[in-house]
């Protein structure tokens, strides 16, 4: 079964950090880019940051430039997201996904591999 499961998320004060883990089975992890998407209540989701499949290049969203850092370790299939300042904009359920393109801002459910997603809630 190909899946990726993240695990990480949880509530943090503004200004905070946390870092979001998703480890990847049952394909081989890196002949796939990798991405972390958001979406909150109301709101459509948003591509936040990817990287390809040797994590030579990577894209960040404008409004995470500068805070987030994308990383993957493809020894043991893991890809994660630092995220720094936190704020409470970034509330939203976070989405681990892999693809078979680059770059991966219009990889959506029904295509590619999805996981189930990680609540981030930031306070103020």
């Amino acid at each position: 079964q190909e899946q990726v499961v993240e695990s990480g998320g949880g509530v943090v004060e503004a200004g905070g950090t946390l870092t979001l883990s998703c480890q990847a089975s049952g394909f081989t992890f890196d002949d796939y880019s990798m991405g972390w998407f958001r979406q909150a209540p109301g709101k459509e989701r948003e591509g936040v940051s990817c990287i390809n499949w040797n994590g030579e290049s990577t894209l960040y969203s404008d409004s995470v430039k500068g805070r987030f850092t994308i990383t993957r370790d493809n020894a043991k299939n893991m890809v994660y997201l630092q995220m720094n300042s936190l704020k409470p904009e970034d509330t939203a359920m976070y989405f681990c996904a892999a693809g078979g393109r680059w770059p991966l801002w219009g990889l959506v459910p029904g295509r590619g591999i999805w996981g189930q997603g990680t609540q981030v809630t930031v306070s103020s």
